[in-house]
């Protein structure tokens, strides 16, 4: 049996290195960054969860809040990434927020889920780099949960024999990678 950080370095070279370095160094546990953080508030926290469930929300299978998907996101930006790129990061976070006190009087927090979804579409477009990196921490923070691994997609504990070539039967889920 592979150990689940093992399987996502191999899938990251795999990949050619789709993944970001800082990304794949998370996956793997390391810590990069061994300076100063910016301090994540609550409010903050609060922020990230609500816009990671606005791009992955919750359908037939939990959505990246119920994932605890903004906990993955700030200890990988904490862990992997030195304080200007952490800044950069979380001003495009408070421009989210501004977008959203601009466009509706109010915090992002407290938008219906409606307004939500207008604040993330024209933030892909006027905050297209914060609006990329948010959406690739979302969706690895999602699949790498345990709700992302064994709900939204198939999951088998122990593997057994390889199969290279199996038919999915029609609305199946995708495999996940067991640890």
């Amino acid at each position: 049996m592979i150990p689940r950080r093992a399987a996502l370095e191999r899938l990251s070279l795999m990949l050619g290195g789709a993944l970001s370095a800082p990304l794949a160094a998370g996956l793997m546990g390391q810590v990069l960054n061994t300076g100063a953080s910016v301090e994540v508030t609550e409010a903050q926290k609060a922020l990230l969860a609500e816009l990671a469930d606005v791009i992955l929300p919750t359908t037939d299978t939990p959505g990246a809040k119920a994932a605890g998907v903004e906990a993955f996101i700030v200890r990988l930006m904490r862990d992997c990434h030195v304080l200007a790129e952490q800044e950069t990061f979380y001003a495009g976070l408070a421009k989210i927020d501004a977008a959203s006190e601009t466009a509706h009087g109010k915090g992002f927090v407290e938008l219906s889920p409606d307004e939500k979804v207008a604040v993330v579409r024209d933030a892909t477009k006027t905050n297209t780099g914060f609006f990329r990196r948010m959406r690739e921490l979302t969706v690895t923070g999602f699949f790498i949960s345990e709700i992302g691994a064994t709900q939204a997609l198939e999951y088998l504990p122990v593997p057994g024999r390889f199969e290279g070539d199996v038919p999915m039967q029609p609305g199946q889920k995708a495999w996940a990678i067991s640890r």
